[in-house]
């Protein structure tokens, strides 16, 4: 019985998202305090859409950790996956408020300390969606743990998920980073990707069809790629190109988390079992939703009756 929908393994961080707006980080003068980490975004977005999310992360035995208990708690995120280590304090990142990606700064100590034991096998047989993120899986021992038990959860039948959010200075090399996506790619993952990563990752700006085509090569049906205010494209082995136009959000408040929100919209259809072109629709629907409020989704409306 898979009683877990979605099992969200990676970085659960504190946010410090500047208050000033479309400033770079040089310029920002204050900060509010959000709870951050882009699976725990996801994990967070499950839970109030109504699905069984549960978190696997690691946090610092401080007021941000239990902070960060708190907040995945009053909305129903099972947390009983989540390490608590003591002389090392909780990740933080330093954002910029933007309605481009924004620029941030790291400053990571516990979020990469994900062991084994943290992902039991019993864990793996309940569970529906494994999902993690390429900033989870650049620093060991993390990325061992993830790797290891991605493997495990797909010859157990779930289906894998990864956002590749990658970003130069989370990795010790390029080379690294490719190892390891490829790694993750042979599990047949749904991939989300954005046009900003791709141009990190691959250092120059690729036609879309030679994005797809990599990683279809690497073993990957499903590949999301999402285009900003252009809307997104999704591409599946062996069939026609899915186009969709973004949602026009006249006001933009927040950019950070649009993303995390847009795959969480499509996660929950997808689980639902959702024809692909109704899980981007819904996908898009959240992410304009994200993008119209500073921090995280909203918790006074009803996020279900927006998207069915």
């Amino acid at each position: 019985m898979k009683n877990i929908d979605i099992l969200c393994v990676g970085e659960v961080l504190i946010d410090f998202i500047g208050h000033q707006k479309d400033v770079l980080i040089n310029n920002t003068r204050d900060y509010h305090r959000y709870l951050g980490g882009s699976p725990t975004n996801v994990a967070m977005n499950s839970a109030r859409l109504g699905l069984r999310s549960q978190m696997v992360a690691t946090v610092g035995d401080d007021g941000f950790g239990e902070y960060i208990f708190k907040r995945l708690n009053e909305v129903g995120v099972i947390t009983k996956s989540i390490s608590k280590i003591k002389k090392k304090p909780t990740s933080v990142i330093f954002v910029s408020r933007s309605q481009e990606t924004p620029e941030f700064m790291p400053y990571r100590e516990a979020d990469y300390r994900i062991d084994e034991r943290q992902i039991p096998t019993e864990l793996l047989t309940k569970t529906n969606v494994y999902h993690t993120t390429c900033f989870a899986l650049s620093k060991d021992p993390a990325q061992t743990t993830i790797l290891k038990k991605a493997e495990e959860a797909y010859k157990l039948g779930c289906q894998l998920s990864i956002d590749i959010n990658y970003a130069d200075e989370l990795w010790e090399n390029k080379e690294e980073a490719l190892r390891v996506i490829k790694a993750y790619c042979k599990f047949n993952p749904l991939i989300k990707i954005s046009e900003d990563d791709m141009l990190r990752f691959f250092e120059r700006t690729l036609p879309h069809n030679e994005i797809f085509e990599f990683f279809h090569n690497e073993g990957v049906d499903i590949i999301c790629l999402t285009l900003g205010s252009k809307g997104v494209k999704l591409s599946q082995k062996n069939k026609e190109l899915i186009q969709l136009p973004a949602i026009k959000v006249e006001n933009v408040m927040d950019a950070t988390g649009a993303g995390d929100a847009f795959w969480s919209g499509f996660l929950f259809a997808y689980i639902k079992e959702k024809p692909v072109e109704e899980c981007l629709k819904v996908a898009l629907q959240l992410a304009a939703l994200k993008l119209q409020n500073v921090g995280r989704l909203p918790d006074n409306i009803d996020i279900l009756s927006k998207l069915l």
